[in-house]
């Protein structure tokens, strides 16, 4: 069964409004980099709690747990604005394949999110009450798309990507790895739900779908994709469940309000 999609093109990305309100019919989508400055870094590290200091700890290079400081705090920061409390008061948990979700003294069951950082950019997705996944990946020019694709991709995708003109084989490639695993980050298994178990869109100028899904053929229409355009060299996907959702994208820091 083929799903309805979302066939708008990428909304643009500006600054959050003053009052954020996140409606029942929207997803709001956050992107920022990851580089900081130290004393940035600094004021993120402060809203963080034990256990996200401790993983931060374990990362060897510098870089590496700087961005992971940062990405932490964004989302604090961000997800603090949509329920009104601090950031550093904030109480997360995982789901069992490692989904994280806002604890539901903080109304977690009504504000879900997801994110996905790919080479320095980091997207955060905001939904109420409805599931949601979001990829980034950069366009890399140093892999076997090819490969790739017929060890992961079902039968059908590799069949389309092979069709493609070999100039735009490596787009597609991406297009389809990102709306892949935006869905099944939004339905919070993980790699525990194998890549050929179903089918999405991939053909240039063909709208975001999930065409197909097995063994419950129903699920394909669950979910509705929507691409996004993070920035020159990347490509980024959005699932969500059901219909009807619309997308307003958001741009961190916010230039009218100091850095954090």
């Amino acid at each position: 069964m083929k799903a309805a999609s979302i066939t708008s093109p990428a909304p643009p990305w500006q600054c959050p409004s003053d009052s954020l309100v996140l409606g029942c019919d929207e997803i709001h989508v956050w992107r920022s980099t990851l580089d900081h400055t130290p004393s940035q870094i600094q004021s993120f590290q402060h809203t963080l709690v034990a256990d996200e200091l401790a993983r931060a700890e374990r990362f060897y290079f510098a870089r590496d747990r700087g961005h992971f400081i940062a990405s932490r705090g964004m989302l604090r920061a961000i997800l603090g604005r949509y329920v009104n409390r601090r950031p550093e008061d904030l109480s997360l948990c995982h789901g069992s394949h490692g989904k994280p979700a806002l604890a539901s003294e903080f109304d977690g069951d009504a504000i879900r999110f997801n994110l996905s950082h790919s080479n320095g950019i980091v997207l955060y997705a905001f939904t109420r009450r409805r599931d949601v996944g979001v990829d980034i990946e950069r366009i890399r020019d140093d892999l076997e798309v090819a490969e790739i694709a017929e060890r992961f991709f079902s039968r059908q995708e590799v069949a389309t990507l092979r069709a493609i003109l070999p100039a735009l084989q490596r787009q597609a490639f991406f297009r389809c790895w990102t709306r892949k695993e935006a869905y099944i980050k939004a339905r919070g298994e993980g790699l525990s739900l194998p890549l050929d178990r179903f089918d999405v869109s991939l053909a240039p100028g063909e709208p975001a779908a999930i065409l197909g899904a097995r063994p419950e053929p129903s699920e394909a229409s669950r979910w509705s994709l929507h691409d996004l355009a993070p920035t020159p060299g990347y490509a980024a996907a959005l699932a969500a469940e059901g219909h009807g959702w619309h997308v307003t994208c958001w741009q961190w820091p916010d230039p009218r309000r100091p850095s954090a």
